[in-house]
Formats: structure tokens, sequence, C-alpha cells
């Protein structure tokens, strides 16, 4: 039982931990800093961010997903 428990556990922090480096370059996405990525040390607290948080960080990139593909649809029937 603890060895499930602790597997799980290691699952989400390194899938989390995955997610933040794959997600580096568009934290502007996630309404979360800059649209161009910094410093170093900002992508190490983005990955540390979404090492914990990944869940979180998902939705709001759906939200976001779903916000910039209604503003793109509405600016193209504008035309």
């Amino acid at each position: 039982m603890e060895t499930i428990l602790n597997s799980t556990i290691v699952a989400y922090l390194v899938f989390g931990a995955c997610f933040g480096l794959a997600t580096g370059s568009y934290q502007h996405i996630f309404s979360e800093g800059p649209s161009r990525p910094g410093a170093p040390g900002n992508r190490l607290l983005w990955v540390l961010i979404c090492t914990f948080l990944w869940p979180i960080m998902v939705l709001t990139g759906v939200l976001s997903m779903v916000k910039l593909r209604a503003r793109a649809k509405a600016a193209a029937q504008q035309r």
C-alpha cells in the first residue's frame, strides 16, 4: 500500500515537472508571466509551480485556448 501511494505521488510530481518544462515558453497562455521567456530563473520558478499545481495550469490553459479561439472566430466573422 505504501509503495503505491509513494509511486502515485512521484508520478504526479514528475508529470508536473515535465509539464512545466514543456510549457515554459508558453507562460502567457496560462495568464502567468511575460509573453516572452526571460531569465533562466523564471523558467525554474515556472517548473516548480507546475510541479505542484499542474492540474490548475491545465485548466487555465484550456480556458485560455477557448477564449483565444472565440476571439479569433469573432475577428474572422467581422472581416
